[in-house]
């Protein structure tokens, strides 16, 4: 049996059975070389087999994992184990994660891991569950046993990896807890507030093209927000951008350019982390990642160097997240506007496929909790009908401003709202201030709510509206025989309350 510990390695002589392992293994490479996906480079690690530090380049940063303290068996085998890792293509952010786990054990603890045979390594596996101890340890013991897989040592073979993957039980963790509890989410208040941040930027930016915007460090923060809400970029990959990745058109050149940036995947084993992900950034935006772009060159940055001012993805994420608090007074981090902006391409309608695209998701199951965290059926129905007073007031988000039905008419074609959603023609509910042709979304059920939005000033209008919708609500709840999972309940729903803030607004004399 393990012996009991207290989470710490408790280090002292080899054990017999380490030590006779680790004078089995072929001697230590004298240089180790790993490839650094973040600055494009190739790293080395040399007198690897002497070294007591040793220092790993990992997503902008340095990680130094010492192995001062431990036995000399102990530190040859993280060794092994470490040019075993990097062998098998993992990130070397992973290697140093797992390998950092060492502290935990003690080398009579590795003593028995050794020894362990395939029908004993079930007890002392089990016994380490028991300490409960963080997850890079127990994917610590899984890479020691495919070592032992590798080198057919104790009667392993390549034939039981499988079994060490699937057979050994991991500890029970839900990593999509807070997706489902719903606290990883942004209210719609606070989206709200992202958006006009970056419109307002947008706007002053437009006002004062004939200069150069003056502060770069801002313009990167607000470049990287846009990357995150927009995207549902991981800072690792908005830290990755380069100059080199951002296409300009402007066919007017009065007008708003045309901006298309290209991001990596990440967090995806072998080759297909490479894969490009290529997007479109919102036409009224595209003057952000242009001004990004233009102080980025008057600083004289190479343009295969990064284009935001960052050198880890640790700092794209803190950054982004104390814009992100300046802006909502939440403590939120830059995952939480990825959550946020997945949720919004479900309730909009994505299908699976769609959001893995999306996400950059190598399976579509990965992204089936977001479908799954949804209320019940009776909260939904309610939602979507508009009957929760509570939920009327959340997703208020303000418009640009009422306009008269004499107005309205005079406004260009391309500016009045229009559309059949769900089948039910509806016009004339006001009027857009950018253009619907312009605009990505579906048209008056992503109008209600978006503060380029200028409703007419007729209430009876909003009404009918209003009234339409709740009976395509109805329509569906009968046709779909109480399923209600569809992410069209969570469209719906969202349109209903923002219709019903317009009416409200009226009412209360606002308009």
């Amino acid at each position: 049996m393990l012996p009991k510990s207290d989470g710490k390695a408790e280090l002292g002589a080899a054990p017999p059975f380490l030590e006779r392992f680790v004078q089995s293994l072929h001697e230590l490479p004298p240089v180790v070389r790993y490839y650094d996906d973040f600055d494009d480079e190739t790293r080395s690690i040399s007198n690897i087999r002497h070294a007591d530090l040793l220092p790993l380049h990992v997503n902008g940063r340095i990680i130094r994992l010492s192995l001062t303290g431990f036995p000399e068996s102990y530190r040859t085998l993280i060794k092994h184990l470490l040019v075993f890792m990097l062998g098998e293509d993992l990130h070397i952010s992973t290697c140093s994660n797992v390998l950092g786990a060492a502290i935990h054990f003690s080398p009579s603890d590795i003593d028995e891991i050794v020894e362990a045979s395939p029908t004993g390594i079930l007890s002392v596996w089990m016994t380490l569950r028991a300490r409960e101890l963080p997850a890079h340890a127990y994917q610590l013991v899984k890479a020691l046993l495919h070592f032992k897989c590798r080198h057919r040592w104790g009667g392993w073979s390549e034939s039981y990896v499988a079994f060490v993957s699937h057979q050994l039980p991991n500890p029970a963790a839900d990593a999509y807890a807070r997706v489902r509890s719903g606290e990883v989410f942004l209210s719609a208040e606070a989206e709200a507030a992202i958006v006009r941040h970056i419109d307002r930027f947008a706007a002053r930016l437009r006002a004062e093209r004939s200069t150069l915007f003056p502060d770069y460090s801002e313009l990167c923060d607000v470049a990287m927000t846009l990357c995150a809400y927009q995207f549902a970029m991981r800072p690792i990959q908005i830290a990755m951008l380069t100059q080199r990745d951002v296409r300009i058109w402007r066919p007017d050149p009065d007008g708003d350019a045309s901006v298309h940036l290209t991001f990596l995947m990440a967090k995806q084993r072998g080759t297909s982390k490479k894969r490009p992900m290529v997007r479109r950034v919102k036409h009224e935006w595209g003057v952000v990642i242009e001004a990004t772009v233009a102080a980025a060159t008057a600083q004289h940055r190479r343009i295969d160097g990064r284009l935001f001012d960052v050198d880890s993805n640790h700092e794209a994420g803190e950054r982004i997240a104390r814009l992100v608090e300046r802006l909502t007074g939440d403590d939120a981090s830059a995952m939480y506007l990825r959550h946020t902006a997945a949720q919004r391409l479900v309730d909009a309608g994505a299908n699976h496929e769609e959001l893995a695209e999306f996400m950059g998701h190598s399976f579509t199951k990965t992204g089936l909790v977001y479908y799954a965290a949804s209320a019940s059926h009776a909260e939904r129905v309610n939602r979507a009908l508009g009957a929760s007073e509570v939920y009327q007031r959340v997703a208020k988000i303000a418009h640009d401003r009422f306009i008269s039905v004499e107005e309205l008419e005079h406004l260009k074609d391309e500016q009045q709202i229009a559309g059949i959603p769900h089948g039910i023609p509806i016009a004339g509910i006001g009027g857009c201030s950018s253009g619907q042709p312009g605009c990505p979304y579906h048209p008056v059920t992503s109008c209600y709510g978006c503060p380029k939005f200028m409703p007419v000033r007729d209430k009876s209008m909003h009404e009918g509206v209003l009234g339409s919708m709740r009976q395509v609500v109805l329509f569906f709840e009968k046709s779909s025989r109480g399923d209600t999972k569809s992410p069209t309940y969570l469209q719906l729903r969202r349109t209903i309350g923002e219709i019903q803030n317009v009416v409200s607004e009226m009412e209360e004399g606002r308009a």
